[in-house]
């Protein structure tokens, strides 16, 4: 693992870079944490895929409030002031923000000369899959595969929610839903897949019983090993066949 800092329009995003072993080069994959953050269960996780034949880009996306270092994200959305205060960093990533630190990713991904590929693959969970979907629309010429895992409010009522993008994607999506997740009910998950059938492009839809949003995060009181399993093949599948390839 590799502290490396990205230049963007409104500062320096700090991120972890992970290498496979060997001397590559390797087609990249951004994986973007949940609202808490980047943390060592998300450096473990990346550090997986990374072995799998990836070099994974693991960005800080709320730098412009601090280092992920002096970042202090622990609690409960059971406790009102900490869910507060992490719905307010989440709605300082405007739609504008959002486009210019993916670009500056994809940028930095580009200077490396062990990353091969003209494209990028991304990964989102909870709040980040609709983060992981814009950057697909965003960039569509730049994003060979775009997955999310238990992402919330990806359609909504918003003029920019995410499912309203998809037709700008040309990427190949996968999303695994939770059938207990409040912030994406199967009214939600049926108004994205016919947003996702529109648009005519190639992807996967997936309900897992019995899981909770949260389910392929370790630690956490909803994490479900089955099926953070089964969303760990998901990524080698999808990210196999759209950037090996």
């Amino acid at each position: 693992m590799q502290d490396v800092d990205i230049k963007t329009a409104d500062g320096v995003m700090d991120a972890k870079l992970f290498q496979p072993e060997g001397s590559g080069p390797w087609p990249a994959v951004i994986m973007l944490p949940d609202a808490f953050g980047v943390r060592p269960v998300f450096e473990d996780m990346a550090r997986r895929l990374s072995k799998s034949g990836y070099v994974v880009l693991l960005p800080n996306v709320f730098y412009r409030e601090a280092p992920s270092s002096k970042l202090d994200l622990k609690g409960t959305f059971y406790d009102e002031a900490f869910r507060k205060r992490i719905y307010a960093l989440i709605g300082t990533l405007t739609p504008e923000r959002l486009k210019a630190d993916a670009g500056a990713q994809l940028d930095f991904l580009s200077r490396q000369p062990f990353v091969k590929g003209p494209k990028a693959g991304v990964a989102g969970y909870c709040f980040s899959g609709g983060i992981a979907v814009r950057m697909g629309a965003d960039f569509p010429d730049r994003i060979g595969a775009v997955a999310s895992s238990h992402g919330g409010r990806l359609a909504t009522d918003a003029p920019d929610s995410p499912h309203r993008l998809v037709n700008q994607v040309k990427a190949e999506l996968y999303f695994g839903h939770a059938d207990n997740d409040n912030s994406m009910p199967a009214d939600a998950i049926r108004t994205l897949e016919a947003a996702l059938k529109d648009a005519g492009v190639k992807y996967t839809s997936e309900l897992y019983p019995g899981a909770q949003h949260g389910y392929s995060v370790p630690g956490t009181p909803q994490f479900n090993a089955e099926v953070a399993e089964t969303h760990w093949t998901r990524l080698q599948e999808l990210f196999g066949r759209t950037l090996k390839a």
